[in-house]
């Protein structure tokens, strides 16, 4: 009798458990992060003459940042402003002597018609004209790449304003005025407020009550809000010994001011 009641309770145990089981919730812990932060340089050393923004600030797409004063560009400048004089200067010099040859030519010409000059001295002006207009060329190339390297120099000046690439929120400022902008070094970090998504952590068990595309519960207290989330990304965790695993979320944040950082809750129905 004692054996059957025992078998019983095993029974309503097992039966209890499997009940539990088929109905697991799993509820997690995450945090809004954006799936668009930049990390905004500079292409060129310089020094910061204008910060225009802080930490916390909106901006919108094309919004200038910072400003830098970069004297590199502006030596760069002198130096190709004199290379352009000179190429002008030999084009001119050039043209002079051509202008010569020819004038000089067309009298030989007249001269070697009453046989006053020898046909070498001819071909040797026929020579020199042709010499002279095959420099002219060359001289007309060396103004034009003057010119052009020109151009890439003052357009180097558009890099010196750093613009907003997309609407966002400043959520970190690592250089003020009068500080040393270097190239790779980030001045500031922008995050794109309109690509909001829930990162949370799961274990390598907790994987059977997840999938792409599953959809969810999600509630942020702080907001009082409560809304629904699709999982976008499984990701697996760079180091293997870890066994956790990384959950991405996209979510519906009905018109909220929702921003990277804040806690929410998640609930998967199994």
């Amino acid at each position: 009798m004692k054996r059957y009641a025992f078998k019983k309770i095993l029974t309503l145990t097992a039966l209890l458990w499997a009940s539990v089981a088929g109905a697991v919730d799993l509820e997690l812990s995450g945090s809004i992060v954006s799936d668009n932060q930049k990390m905004m340089t500079s292409r060129y050393m310089g020094y910061v003459k204008n910060m225009a923004v802080s930490e916390g600030d909106i901006v919108k797409k094309g919004q200038l940042l910072y400003e830098i004063d970069s004297k590199e560009i502006e030596a760069a400048e002198r130096q190709v402003d004199l290379a352009v004089s000179q190429a002008r200067l030999a084009l001119q010099m050039n043209h002079s002597q051509y202008d010569n040859i020819v004038k000089n030519l067309e009298r030989h010409k007249r001269l070697y018609k009453k046989k006053m000059v020898s046909k070498y001295e001819l071909e040797q002006l026929q020579l020199g004209a042709k010499n002279m207009k095959d420099m002219i060329k060359i001289a007309e190339e060396q103004v034009n790449q003057a010119l052009a390297k020109k151009d890439e120099v003052l357009n180097q000046y558009q890099y010196l304003k750093i613009t907003a690439p997309n609407d966002g929120v400043i959520v970190a400022k690592k250089l003020n005025e009068g500080e040393m902008a270097i190239p790779g070094m980030p001045a500031l970090v922008l995050t794109d407020l309109s690509r909001l998504k829930i990162v949370a952590e799961i274990s390598e068990t907790e994987l059977k009550y997840i999938s792409l595309k599953k959809k969810v519960l999600i509630a942020i207290p702080s907001l009082g809000l409560k809304t629904t989330g699709e999982i976008s990304s499984i990701i697996p965790n760079s180091n293997p010994m870890t066994h956790k695993f990384k959950i991405k979320i996209k979510f519906d944040s009905k018109g909220r001011s929702v921003y990277p950082g804040m806690y929410t809750k998640i609930s998967i129905k199994s």
